[in-house]
């Protein structure tokens, strides 16, 4: 009988959620695609970032850009495409981190076969644009190319970029394939191929070496493999390196390779050309290319484009509060979405680290079951992603664990980060074994358990014989002292060795926090030796905590802290940020750092330092630049201190996490392409947008999914109501929706909340509850602070969980 009720009961929650659904449609003023900004924050932006004609997680990423040639002296720095930049040089579809490759362009008249500079656009094939003539929306790009009075179109499959050129009547027009040039991240080009395999096909490859690359995995490349399809036969085709042209060539390899194909056109007549992608073999692309593009037209792929950011964008729908905020939080969640991307082919196949070519495992019907992933490190996405693919996205969450389980089968560790499966570690760490754990914890399971956690342990614990690319270089000093020795000085790419790092304090933090989610899935396990090495790991904290300045202070390789320190001073032992920003971070223990620190010491330093933050913007003022704010005593522009507005909630004053979380989300986050992120800060394939997500849907989880129970702690929604559709494949709540009373754009402090009808009086819920459950959050805001709600019941801490 249960099991009836429980069946109506889902079917029930389902029925609401299309029925809010159709009242979000007819209420709203515009669909979540609608609301998406691509433009937001493209000053300065990472390469990864401005991609508008990409699918969700989609390896084809095309989008126009304005310095990509030029690459970057770290393999990092922003690149590619620059709101207040007013020529584009060509269009990339390989676009992800350390991986970029192919560019595109359409011009006409004299062919020109270099880039040329920004400062003198007539100097190479690049064109002017203006901003009136350019249009960016989630699965479509369009441009009016001005020297060339050529309309360029971009939309895209999973794995097939479609360009659309329009051109003016003329005998002279040209399609350029820049192949032998490094593009963005990629770093130097070492080797490139292109040819005409057919009358309207052309091949190749081009194979990179980027700077992270260079130093995690030396003597492996970035392969990345094309072929390109057009609807109409070029009158003629040429190759070339650099200036030099090969009229009638059909096929060049080497540095600096490239092709173009010659047209005659009427007025305003169009060519389509479809790229397949892969990063396996030519063949692979081709096959890509004939499964998701074969006979689709430009117009239908942007329509099955569009028609998958709706359904992705979809699954969180939010309706009043302000517009603006509307426009903040899709283009946050588009970025979420957008960030990594699929590196493995339709048929399953995936490039492996050691260069071979491996296979996912197939269903019944022939597709993969999973796909593999490019990744960007994971550093700090605990805060931001995890939560968000958790909550809404499981399926995605699931697809990359065992992607990284393959890796682990394949080359026997975890990475942090990877670029067509090479070691690309992006700050030097390894948070996989935490995403890992949480995703068990979050009740994501649909993997072999066994082999997750050994994989998890060995990466929290294995020093011995570990790649510099697997990060944790000094895992070492960690395992056997409970700290790492601060160095001033590193000759390693990632500032740490087997003696020490230049970032020792806080690789000594961030190792405790992911022994404290491989202690809990441990535990879950019933692996008590196991449990026991984690567990006593997760307190190495403590070994730097300073109990005079009572901050966390770097010690020297003889076990006494550093003579000079200043908690402002960043870089200092501490990675992109300072002790000031570091200190709180304990996610998985912040009551016993309440303890160390004092309450109301405690207290006064979070509320000091949020006063000083609010007068720079919490993060660098105005300043255009990634790492604006990191002597700042809080900086919003990058991820090591996230959490830090909510541990409010942890010392029985959540009225202020309400008020500060709100701060930020007005002053902090803009609509413009200067002011989006901050001034150009780093927003990380979509990590700090996604913060924003979270504060707007008022749900984060300090913990990051590390906690035996995992909860979601509260502050007050941006919008009057809030509908997530839980994936039934995972979670039995059916939907999740979020109801506020009065006016949210106005109103940040929450007065009373229940949920399904039952008063609740604390600012924190079991995650179980949520996504299991599911029903209604009902919460109701008030202009003035309510300090009666919820401050005798601060979320559970990791040392009450082991009493």
């Amino acid at each position: 009988m249960w099991q009836k009720d429980f069946y109506n009961f889902v079917r029930l929650f389902l029925f609401k959620a299309i029925c809010a659904t159709a009242l979000f449609r007819s209420s709203a003023d515009k669909a979540p695609s609608e609301l998406v900004d691509p433009f937001i924050g493209t000053a300065g932006s990472r390469w990864f970032f401005f991609t508008p004609g990409a699918m969700p997680f989609g390896m084809a990423k095309p989008g126009p850009c304005t310095d990509a040639h030029l690459g970057n002296k770290g393999g990092w720095e922003a690149v590619g495409y620059d709101g207040r930049q007013n020529s584009i040089e060509s269009f990339v579809s390989f676009r992800e981190f350390q991986v970029g490759g192919v560019a595109v362009m359409a011009t006409s008249g004299q062919l020109i076969t270099v880039p040329g500079s920004l400062e003198d656009p007539d100097s190479g094939y690049r064109s002017r644009f203006d901003k009136k003539d350019e249009h960016a929306q989630p699965g479509y790009y369009s441009v009016l190319l001005k020297d060339y009075g050529t309309l360029a179109e971009l939309t895209a499959t999973k794995r097939v970029a479609f360009y659309r050129f329009t051109f003016p009547a003329t005998n002279n027009a040209h399609v350029i394939f820049d192949v032998g040039n490094k593009q963005g991240e990629s770093g130097e080009v070492a080797d490139a191929f292109v040819r005409r395999s057919g009358g309207r096909e052309i091949e190749g490859f081009a194979g990179t070496v980027p700077a992270y690359v260079l130093h995690y995995q030396p003597g492996a490349e970035v392969k990345m493999y094309f072929v390109a399809r057009f609807d109409k036969t070029p009158s003629q085709c040429g190759t070339f390196r650099e200036n030099k042209t090969y009229p009638g060539d059909t096929s060049i390899q080497g540095k600096g390779a490239g092709l173009y194909l010659d047209f005659n056109f009427g007025e305003k007549e169009s060519v389509l050309v479809k790229m397949g992608l892969s990063y396996t073999s030519i063949a692979n692309a081709r096959h890509n290319l004939d499964v998701e593009a074969g006979d689709l037209t430009f117009d239908q792929a942007r329509e099955k484009s569009q028609e998958a950011w709706q359904g992705m964008l979809d699954k969180i729908l939010v309706s009043g509060g302000k517009e603006e905020d509307r426009v903040k939080f899709y283009t946050g969640l588009y970025h979420v979405l957008l960030g990594r991307g699929i590196c493995s082919d339709v048929n399953g196949s995936y490039p492996k680290n050691n260069g071979e070519i491996g296979q996912v495992p197939l269903n019944p019907d022939g597709t993969p079951q999973y796909n593999h992933y490019n990744s960007d490190s994971v550093w700090g996405s605990f805060w931001n992603l995890n939560q968000i693919w958790a909550l809404a996205y499981p399926e995605i969450y699931s697809e990359f664990v065992r992607c990284h389980l393959d890796i682990y089968r394949d080359c026997g560790w975890l990475p942090d980060s990877i670029a067509t499966e090479k070691f690309v570690s992006g700050v030097g760490t390894d948070y996989m074994g935490l995403m890992v754990s949480t995703a068990y914890a979050w009740g994501i399971r649909d993997y072999n358990i066994q082999e997750a956690f050994d994989a998890v342990f060995k990466n929290e614990t294995g020093w011995q014989n570990r790649p510099i690319g697997a990060g944790k270089a000094d895992l070492k000093p960690f395992v056997e002292r409970g700290y790492i020795p601060y160095l001033p000085k590193a000759a390693d790419f990632s500032g740490s060795t087997a003696e020490g790092s230049m970032y020792a304090a806080s690789h000594t933090l961030e190792y405790s926090y992911s022994s404290a989610a491989a202690a809990q899935f441990a535990k879950a396990l019933g692996k008590t030796n196991e449990y026991q090495v984690l567990a006593r790991q997760s307190h190495d904290w403590k070994n730097l905590f300073d109990p005079k300045t009572k901050f966390i202070r770097p010690k020297e390789s003889d076990g006494k802290f550093v003579s000079s320190f200043n908690p402002l001073k960043p870089w200092g032992g501490f990675q992109e940020g300072n002790s000031f920003q570091y200190t709180f971070y304990v996610p998985h223990d912040e009551a016993d750092l309440i303890r160390k620190i004092g309450l109301n010491g405690f207290r006064k330093r979070l509320d000091d330092v949020f006063k000083v933050a609010e007068k720079t913007q919490f993060g660098g003022g105005a300043e255009v630049d990634a790492f604006s704010g990191l002597e700042s005593a809080y900086n919003q522009g990058d991820e090591p201190d996230l959490e830090v507005p909510w541990l409010f909630n942890d010392c029985g004053e959540p009225w202020l996490t309400q008020y500060w979380v709100r701060r930020i989300c007005d002053v902090f986050y803009g609509t413009d392409p200067v002011h989006g992120y901050g001034y150009g800060q780093d927003e990380d394939q979509g990590q700090i947008g996604g913060w924003f997500v979270l504060a707007g849907i008022g749900l984060f989880d300090v913990q990051g999914g590390a906690g035996a129970n995992p909860t979601m702690q509260l502050s007050s929604p941006l919008f009057s109501k809030i509908v997530i559709r839980l994936n039934p494949g995972y979670y039995k709540g059916g939907y999740l929706e979020i109801e506020t009373k009065n006016d949210p754009s106005k109103d940040c402090y929450i007065q009373s909340a229940s949920l399904n009808g039952e008063p609740l009086n604390q600012c924190w819920i079991p995650w179980n509850t949520l996504v299991m459950r599911g029903g209604r959050l009902r919460i109701v805001l008030g202009g003035k602070p309510n300090k009666n709600w919820a401050a005798k019941n601060p979320p559970p801490s990791f040392s009450e969980l082991q009493q």
